[in-house]
């Protein structure tokens, strides 16, 4: 049967080749705009974790949900003990301790409010590859009295490197404090919101300015992004009891959650078009090659082949067609994906950001595999009622066909 299912095919070539130009076409585009989406996810977490979160944070149990209106309450009282406790997992690449508070930042003329963080600033430069400084340079351990700003609320202050600010913020006895600062750079991360309130001291200068030698929050840095989760649970399980609790960078960009399921559901959407514009084309087509074919079939059946073997041969042949030209397809999505990635694709800030980027195609064994599928099976279904068609036609009545 496979053997005449395959002479057939190779029979009929113009309608063989339209039916299997359908189904490459749809597996080709299932495959482009899988990567495509992937490659989306893919940046964008890695600019969220790269320019802000980091892949895990930690704090005090509570923080997360009431720390900003009192970060003071919740403060780590010995960082490096828990620091050295996180290193020893061998996924951790670095431990970095931040401390975070709110306060007014003058430049002379104006007050304006802010949202501070004191860092180690040479371990956040490392951490930071998607931190766009849009002025000039990075905050470096050695600037004890420097501050790097984001990109509106340097704006809203008219305020460039080189200029002198004052940073007021209520000490953790509740005191107000100043420090004075010179301001080193101007920064653009993923997030608008993040960019138009934010500014960036040294650590010790923060701690300074809230009179405490403790940190709120621990962020860490993993070497590969897959293993969030895994680490995550095991920190949770070994810190928790300890009163501390464990954020993973998804959590802490509740932004990407729902870009994800938006992306997501819009994909879901596009793959249920394909799939039914390949349905759709292979079922026209399949059936124009099978009723021509009807005269055919008649005089298979009336030699003694029975309706059941008329309906297993159209199938098989409709299967072989599909897996060649779902082949193809792969193939040749391979080929596009890699050229397509090669060239760039020049893509606008997402929504809530300013920094455009230059998308690609990710080649995902699971989307080759799904897109593969797709069409092999679409292939079949747009066979089953031809083929159903034929077999129950009684034998007289398809043997007029030939006439």
């Amino acid at each position: 049967m496979f053997a005449l299912a395959l002479r057939n095919l190779l029979r009929q070539k113009s309608r063989t080749a339209i039916t299997a130009l359908a189904i490459t076409a749809g597996v080709v585009a299932l495959i482009l705009s899988g990567g495509f989406v992937q490659d989306i996810f893919t940046q964008l977490a890695e600019a969220s974790i790269h320019s802000r979160t980091g892949h895990l944070q930690l704090f005090r149990q509570g923080f997360y949900d009431a720390g900003s209106r009192s970060p003071e309450k919740y403060l780590i009282d010995k960082p490096e003990e828990v620091r050295h406790a996180i290193l020893q997992h061998a996924e951790v690449s670095d431990v970095l301790a931040r401390i975070q508070f709110a306060g007014l930042l003058n430049n002379g003329h104006t007050d304006w409010p802010v949202i501070g963080e004191g860092v180690e600033s040479d371990k956040e430069a490392r951490l930071g590859s998607y931190l766009i400084i849009r002025e000039g340079r990075q905050l470096r351990d050695t600037d004890a009295q420097g501050i790097l700003l984001g990109e509106g609320v340097a704006k809203s202050l008219k305020l460039k490197p080189g200029d002198h600010v004052t940073l007021l913020a209520n000490a953790a006895e509740g005191a107000l404090n100043s420090l004075d600062f010179e301001v080193i750079g101007v920064f653009q991360s993923i997030s608008k919101d993040f960019d138009a309130r934010a500014v960036r001291i040294a650590l010790p200068a923060a701690q300074e300015l809230l009179g405490t030698s403790k940190v709120n929050a621990l962020v860490v840095s993993l070497h590969h992004t897959h293993d969030t989760d895994a680490i995550g649970a095991q920190l949770q399980q070994q810190l928790g009891k300890s009163g501390y609790e464990i954020k993973t960078w998804v959590e802490l960009n509740d932004f990407y959650e729902k870009t994800v399921k938006l992306y997501q559901q819009q994909f879901g959407v596009l793959q249920f078009i394909i799939l039914v514009m390949v349905l759709l084309s292979v079922a026209n087509s399949i059936n124009m090659s099978v009723f021509e074919r009807l005269g055919e079939f008649g005089t298979m059946m009336a030699l003694g082949n029975r309706s059941g073997h008329v309906f297993r041969l159209i199938l098989v042949e409709s299967g072989l067609l599909g897996l060649g030209s779902a082949l193809l397809g792969v193939i040749l999505g391979l080929g596009l994906a890699l050229l397509i990635s090669a060239i760039g694709i020049p893509m606008p800030p997402p929504p809530n950001a300013n920094v455009s980027y230059t998308g690609h195609i990710l080649i995902i064994p699971a989307v080759l595999a799904k897109a593969y599928v797709v069409g092999i099976v679409a292939t079949v279904m747009g066979a089953l009622l031809p083929a159903l068609h034929v077999s129950r036609t009684p034998v007289i009545e398809a043997l007029r066909a030939n006439v």
